[in-house]
């Protein structure tokens, strides 16, 4: 049986768009294509976000702090909100992390569609909710 070669190691220095690209790659299952179409629709609705990867390997989306967080374990990918709780949610897209009074996240399994319009519309709130706390 062959054995699968992992994307190559992050190098020191590397950009965090480039090791976000290298995880993506590296899941390469139904959790990498997940990934990359969330983080597509991160950026159609906020072209200037800022791509991080923090923690050790965990690909941030910012814009005047943290909007999102992608985390990719076994059976989801998690999409953590940093300031969640404060964000209007109509189409009921949190999920996840529902106790708290800060964070709210969105677990995304196997073959689960997204309401790709509401879930824009939650980025861009939380960029604005960032910009206003800024200004």
């Amino acid at each position: 049986m062959l054995k699968k070669k992992k994307a190559d190691a992050p190098k020191k220095g590397e950009s965090p768009s480039r090791l976000i690209d290298a995880r993506i790659e590296e899941l390469s299952d139904w959790r990498g294509k997940t990934l990359a179409r969330m983080r597509s629709l991160i950026k159609q609705a906020i072209p200037k976000v800022t791509e991080e990867w923090k923690w050790r390997g965990v690909p941030v989306w910012s814009l005047d702090g943290i909007i999102c967080t992608g985390e990719t374990y076994k059976s989801v990918v998690k999409l953590t909100f940093a300031k969640g709780a404060q964000l209007k949610d109509p189409k009921k897209l949190f999920n996840s992390s529902l106790e708290g009074n800060l964070r709210r996240a969105i677990d995304l399994h196997e073959d689960e569609k997204i309401d790709e319009s509401a879930f824009k519309t939650l980025i861009r709130d939380a960029a604005a909710l960032n910009s206003a706390r800024r200004g």
